[in-house]
């Protein structure tokens, strides 16, 4: 079940949303986007999206270490609130 996001995940959530949509990406990509300093605030993030339901993860196809991301659309997030 997805939940609320706290309002400092909500912010990044957008940035995010804004750059990448619907479409797959990955944590590299993310720390672009964001422009944290600090790379285990991007993973600290990650996690906090996928744990309130607004983030799908699987893993790389080529690289079973890495992962790759997926945002759920906001209209999904609220249709499961």
């Amino acid at each position: 079940m997805t939940e609320p996001l706290p309002k400092w995940v909500m912010q990044r959530y957008a940035k995010l949303w804004k750059a990448f949509k619907s479409k797959e990406f990955e944590h590299e990509q993310t720390v672009k986007v964001l422009k944290e300093k600090d790379e285990n605030i991007v993973s600290v993030i990650l996690s906090q999206l996928r744990r309130h339901g607004w983030l799908e993860i699987k893993l790389h196809p080529s690289d079973t270490r890495k992962r790759v991301y997926k945002l759920k659309s906001p209209d999904e997030v609220v249709r499961e609130l």
